[in-house]
């Protein structure tokens, strides 16, 4: 055990200004092929025929498990904390999850 802890390289992680601010997004695009996968970030507003992808993010298949490994981890923290996140249902207003991407595909 005290081997495995020697073998732990630590990274510093560097967060810059511009980068800080974040960006909303309230739909992602999910794409994969056998080397990686694609999620395309975007926001949808109510009144626009048109969404933007502001961020795509490219992962190793490994990376994006471990990373929903995390998001899980995270989501249990939170709900544990602040009460079980509800989905809207599918006839309650405007929902970002009632949108699908053109038929067309999505710009690359």
């Amino acid at each position: 055990m005290e081997k495995d802890k020697k073998n732990i390289q630590q990274i510093n992680i560097e967060l810059d200004e511009k980068i800080s601010s974040g960006e909303y997004a309230n739909f992602v695009v999910v794409t994969h092929s056998p080397a990686e996968f694609v999620m395309d970030f975007t926001r949808i507003l109510p009144g626009l025929p048109k969404a933007k992808v502001h961020s795509r993010i490219i992962m190793a298949p490994q990376h994006v498990k471990a990373f929903l490994g995390a998001l899980n981890d995270n989501i249990k923290k939170f709900e544990s904390k602040h009460g079980e996140i509800i989905m809207p249902k599918r006839n309650e207003g405007f929902s970002p999850f009632n949108v699908k991407p053109p038929e067309d595909g999505l710009p690359n």
